[in-house]
């Protein structure tokens, strides 16, 4: 007899949560060898700057400008 629907999804989602915890565990590894090796500081890694950090200023930073500009 076949397999169930809810069966076979469950066995999919299982094998994917699976194949996820091996990519982290292949990519941690990998993060200790560069430690190890001087090639990355310790800590979490940088990510990509958050978009507040390169947006110009709102109201505050126009003030600023304009204070600066004048003297």
């Amino acid at each position: 007899m076949p397999d169930s629907v809810g069966k076979r999804k469950r066995r999919d989602v299982t094998a994917r949560k699976a194949a996820a915890r091996e990519e982290r565990r292949v990519a941690r590894v990998a993060r200790r060898k560069d430690r190890q090796a001087g090639l990355t500081e310790p800590g979490p890694p940088i990510g990509p700057p958050e978009q507040s950090e390169w947006l110009p200023r709102g109201d505050s930073g126009d003030s600023e400008g304009e204070g600066r500009a004048e003297a």
